[in-house]
């Protein structure tokens, strides 16, 4: 068990704490927070992150899990500048800290629980302003990826269905204590404003939405003639533009959108 600054880091947390001044100042660059923000750290660990986002703003909310950093936070920052959030980001209601600002959401996620907690934020998506996430290098290629290549997945399609993607810069294992065995990479997600695009570009269910595209994934290697046959038949495909022995990975974010509207007219 690694020791840093007195405090046993977690496995079971996926905590490996930030030390790196230079990635810090680039991080909150990015974040760039501003007065009237409500800003929300997820995971404020030992505070790298915290006291320079406090440098800029008058307050600050934060999400942890690990009672002895919230014990070690609470001694050092005061409550009318800091409000600690106690418990499982995976189950926080992050909408419900929304106020007339910019809701800016950000967090050095563990590696651990990375696809179904990106899954939850997805839902706040109508409410923030812009997310700003270090993961491992690997999950932020997969966010960002462009159809046909085989990083591109369902997390791609999800997430890209509802946010502007960027990966910003990547972040190497010493910048961290203890060193992960991976790279880590920041992303930018600034969700998409469905008031500005096209009708075609809107899946008009959500949740069909996403389980036509679960369904495609479900076997990423077998053709969409296969995969996709219990929700439509190969004609069909074929009269949406999308070659029936396709795989998954080969459609579009708007392919599927296409998919989706085709169903649910249907039905």
């Amino acid at each position: 068990m690694k020791i840093v600054e007195g405090h046993a880091a977690r496995k079971r947390f996926g905590q490996n704490f930030l030390v790196s001044n230079g990635v810090i100042s680039k991080i909150v660059d990015a974040v760039g927070p501003r007065a009237g923000d409500t800003v929300v750290e997820i995971g404020p660990g030992l505070g790298a992150l915290t006291e320079p986002l406090l440098e800029a703003i008058d307050h600050l909310h934060v999400v942890e899990i690990d009672r002895d950093l919230i014990a070690r936070l609470r001694q050092r920052f005061p409550p009318e500048r800091l409000t600690i959030h106690e418990g499982d980001a995976l189950k926080f209601n992050f909408g419900g800290l929304k106020e007339s600002g910019r809701l800016k959401i950000l967090g050095n996620l563990p590696y651990n629980i990375s696809s179904p907690l990106l899954f939850h934020l997805a839902a706040y998506a109508e409410k923030v302003y812009d997310m700003h996430f270090m993961l491992q290098k690997e999950v932020v290629d997969r966010m960002v990826a462009a159809p046909g290549s085989s990083e591109f997945g369902r997390l791609s399609v999800m997430l890209q269905y509802r946010f502007h993607m960027e990966r910003l810069f990547i972040v190497p294992p010493g910048s961290f204590n203890p060193p992960p065995k991976v790279d880590s990479a920041i992303v930018r997600m600034i969700p998409v404003d469905f008031s500005k695009v096209g009708a075609g570009d809107t899946a008009t269910n959500t949740e069909l939405f996403a389980t036509v595209v679960s369904t495609a994934f479900s076997q990423r290697r077998k053709m969409l003639r296969n995969t996709l046959r219990a929700l439509l038949n190969e004609s069909q495909l074929i009269s949406l533009g999308i070659v029936p022995t396709a795989r998954a990975e080969d459609l579009s974010v708007a392919d599927y959108v296409r998919i989706t509207n085709f169903l649910d007219t249907r039905d």
